[in-house]
């Protein structure tokens, strides 16, 4: 695992990035700050994990975030890059860049975590109280166990690392087993829920966001082995519904306002990355430079994803009347978005393109420090509604449909906020249209692919297969003045998905620093 051990840096290298805003990150002079004389008050606890909660994740956040969860899974289509290109084809080597970056991203936060986690339980003074101490270790551990979580359902069984010292010693390990990573994960985040306030400042994760992750996590967890485990779906059920019913929190009352900056860090947020305008290349959030229709939405110099759209799969779910989220999540021709250059009168879309995470110039956001590189829109990890969901699916468990009266409300909750019609049954296939319509373009569709792969693995590949078959993989043009799409011609040749299309290659140079990595998985615990 060399390549693990060069992203193993020490927090203090975070902390210079200043990533994080700075209510967030106050910090002192750096000169003479070691690991044996920072760790000395709560107010250096706060500093240390505060330097967690954005750089470290931008090479995930700036295109793999997108690239694996929407552009893989059907949601999104980029046709001339070479490394996005091979998603769409579900074609993709082990030399991916957009593969290697993200198994790195994901060690690099591991890292980062290890490190600070140790320097707290050894260096840490008796004077500093204990509910102060294990807070900060419980945001280090959600953090380490949501990095886990991304890593568990791209690449499956994967290493297992607590101990950086112990990788300098011995840099070439197994992949462990997939339930061993789920229980790991498991243990991060009941720490993190027992340890982590039901309050904090904006932007910080609490209880509830543990709570609302362990819900997720139990709830993927559960097909592993190739069928449902009712006690997991059970402890997904319960810890959503503890959310939703004792967090006090609620949907934010405008779907389209989730993704302004106006309203980071809302009642809806359960965790988000905490970016700052005008930190420059590779410390902010670059998902706007890189998936903008135009340069005249973004600070000068930005815009380049005019190529990136919907597909045509993604538009057919979309029914008249859920506008408002259809209009939230991708631009057709013609549409208006008057916050968007506001001063100069607005933008309407000349093509059909990426509208979500396109929050507007310097001026439209007031951040004067903006640049193409970093957005200061907080995007969401985890909300409200996606728990919300996670409930409806635990509730549904193994079967096909439910009018449970309980699933039912939560379920209507989120389509009452889209200027929706309630129903009256859920189906497995409505609810997974529903996620699907609610989270696109967030990175989440392929996670539900990928966990439909466990427990059903033809269903995942039926869907997948039918996006091919009917020829909806693809872009489209929108005619406004008719109302009629029509789809974009193709040559590209796409590879009918299997069961392996779920677990993606390992890069092809941590195999190399690490041949164990090909070795069939072993037990950690």
């Amino acid at each position: 695992m060399k390549h693990i051990k060069l992203y193993i840096f020490i927090f203090f290298a975070a902390v210079i990035t200043s990533s994080c805003k700075k209510s967030f990150l106050e910090r002192p002079p750096l000169s003479q700050i070691t690991t044996d004389n920072f760790y000395k008050s709560t107010s250096d606890l706060r500093l240390a994990t505060a330097a967690l909660y954005a750089q470290p994740w931008n090479d995930w956040n700036s295109f793999p975030l997108l690239a694996f969860g929407d552009i893989l899974s059907g949601n999104m289509l980029q046709p001339y890059n070479a490394d996005l290109a091979q998603l769409t084809a579900f074609s993709i080597t082990s030399d991916n860049g957009q593969l290697t970056t993200s198994w790195r991203c994901f060690y690099k936060i591991v890292g980062h975590c290890n490190t600070n986690i140790k320097a707290i339980n050894t260096k840490l003074p008796d004077s500093v109280p204990l509910q102060s101490k294990n807070g900060a270790l419980g945001e280090l551990k959600f953090l380490r166990a949501t990095a886990y979580f991304h890593l568990a359902q791209l690449w499956g069984a994967v290493p297992i690392i607590e101990d950086n010292d112990e990788l300098i010693k011995n840099p070439q390990l197994p992949r462990h087993l997939l339930s061993d990573v789920y229980k790991f994960i498991v243990n991060d985040l009941r720490f993190a829920a027992a340890s982590l306030p039901i309050r904090d400042q904006p932007g910080r994760v609490t209880t509830w966001s543990a709570q609302g992750m362990l819900a997720k996590v139990y709830l993927t967890k559960a097909g592993v082995g190739g069928s449902r485990n009712q006690a997991d779906l059970d402890s997904a059920a319960f810890f959503a519904k503890n959310v939703i019913n004792a967090s006090g929190l609620s949907l934010l009352p405008s779907y389209y306002n989730l993704f302004r900056t106006q309203f980071n860090d809302n009642s809806e947020s359960l965790f988000a990355f905490q970016w700052a305008p005008g930190v420059g290349y590779g410390n902010g959030n670059a998902i706007q430079t890189q998936f903008a229709p135009s340069g005249a939405v973004v600070p000068p110099g930005g815009g380049w994803g005019g190529a990136i759209g919907p597909t045509f799969d993604l538009d057919s779910l979309y029914t008249p009347q859920d506008s408002i989220r259809r209009k939230a999540t991708f631009m057709l021709t013609g549409d208006h978005y008057p916050e968007l250059n506001a001063a100069g009168g607005g933008y309407t879309a000349t093509n059909c393109s990426v509208k979500k995470h396109i929050v507007g110039t310097a001026l439209d956001n007031n951040s004067p420090t903006m640049d193409i590189w970093s957005s200061p829109q907080h995007n969401t990890v985890l909300r409200l509604a996606d728990v919300y969901l996670v409930y409806v699916e635990a509730l549904l468990g193994t079967g096909n449909s439910t009018s449970d009266a309980e699933a039912l409300r939560v379920f209507n909750l989120v389509r009452e906020r889209a200027g929706v019609d309630k129903v009256t049954t859920i189906t497995t296939a409505s609810l997974r249209n529903e996620r699907r319509i609610e989270l696109a373009f967030e990175g989440q569709y392929w996670f539900d692919l990928v966990r439909l792969s466990y427990y059903n693995p033809q269903g995942a590949i039926t869907l997948l297969n039918n996006q091919i078959l009917h020829q909806t993989r693809i872009q489209f043009t929108y005619d406004p003045s008719t109302g009629v799409k029509t789809k974009n011609t193709s040559d590209m040749i796409i590879s009918p998905p299997t069961i392996a299309t779920f677990t993606l290659p390992i890069p092809a140079t941590e195999i190399t620093a690490d041949p164990k990595l090909l070795a069939p998985p072993v037990a950690y615990y």
